[in-house]
């Protein structure tokens, strides 16, 4: 009997990893293709399995989109530091063809697409301090998950759009300088780095009234570079948006207010900005505005992943470097 079971598992995993797709992507022409676009456009419409496709080194420039009935793709790099996907589009430019860039056509990848994977990747716009908005990633699609990659450029940086998106972030840097995590979105973030290089604000959400859970930052380490003295938390770019922060490490960047208001308007009257244990110079709750709160122990509870998810629990696996793509 033991031999038959044994078998039969032996079968089930032939057959589910021959049912996925594999792609190499490489510059210099040693996999499938040399560009991350052309690999997402080999991916079927209403696709429903399994396509992992595996970036080697190198710096993809390129404005990349990947359509919403492209479900189930991973994308992994070689490594986070030099895997880097990259563009710099911004408000006011002007494309090719007179199209007048904004903040929602700026990115430099959007993910239209459920059940998105990204593990040891860069993503990045480069359109510089001063371009204005200038979003790196747009990320739409439910049940998104993002290991070990990086988020680098300057402001509206992490697009989280869809307010039916669920997405999930572990281990993650991200760094930029305005509002550069915004969108209405439930995210986790689960121990990350979350760097800001201007005295604003690092997060902007603008949670729908009736979503019981936006951004909850858990265990990660806010920083900034060292000139910079007023960053806040965040401030609600529509009213009943929602952020918390769980035991994250508040760095000394962080203004004695905590929170900021949006422009002197009436959405902090309905904000839902909470902190529960947090440590380091900028976590003195005496100081912090009073429209936001401190969780109690029972209120905590609520703050499971499956909770926050509705049932959904992201793989949370522990990352490491991927073999496939050693030469």
């Amino acid at each position: 009997m033991k031999k038959i079971i044994f078998s039969l598992i032996v079968l089930v995993e032939f057959w589910s990893a021959a049912a996925q797709t594999k792609i190499i992507v490489a510059q210099n022409g040693s996999g499938n293709y040399v560009t991350v676009q052309e690999a997402f456009n080999h991916i079927p419409l209403n696709n429903k399995k399994p396509v992992t496709i595996y970036i080697r080194n190198g710096i993809y420039r390129e404005k990349l989109h990947l359509d919403s009935s492209k479900n189930f793709v991973t994308i992994i790099g070689e490594d986070e530091f030099k895997t880097v996907l990259t563009y710099d589009d911004h408000t006011g430019t002007v494309t090719a063809n007179g199209e007048v860039i904004n903040t929602m056509t700026s990115h430099s990848f959007v993910i239209k697409a459920d059940n998105f994977t990204a593990k040891n990747i860069t993503v990045q716009n480069n359109a510089g301090f001063s371009a204005g908005q200038a979003v790196g990633l747009e990320s739409d699609g439910d049940k998104a998950q993002f290991y070990n990659c990086r988020f680098v450029g300057f402001q509206d940086v992490l697009f989280t759009k869809n307010p039916n998106s669920r997405q999930y972030y572990k281990d993650c840097y991200i760094e930029g300088t305005t509002d550069f995590i915004f969108g209405p979105s439930t995210v986790w973030f689960e121990h990350c780095h979350i760097h800001s290089k201007k005295n604003s604000h690092v997060t902007a959400a603008s949670t729908p009234q009736d979503h019981q859970f936006g951004y909850v930052f858990n265990d990660c380490i806010l920083t900034a570079d060292t000139s910079l003295h007023s960053v806040s938390l965040g401030r609600p770019w529509r009213p009943f948006a929602n952020v918390t922060y769980i035991h994250c490490y508040l760095g000394p960047q962080i203004k004695p207010e905590g929170w900021s208001n949006w422009n002197k308007t009436d959405n902090y009257k309905t904000t839902r900005f909470a902190e529960y244990e947090n440590y380091g110079p900028g976590a003195n709750r005496s100081s912090h505005v009073s429209w936001s709160k401190q969780l109690n122990d029972d209120e905590i509870k609520k703050y499971s992943i499956e909770n926050v998810f509705g049932g959904w629990i992201p793989n949370n696996c522990e990352v490491q470097k991927d073999q496939s793509l050693k030469k």
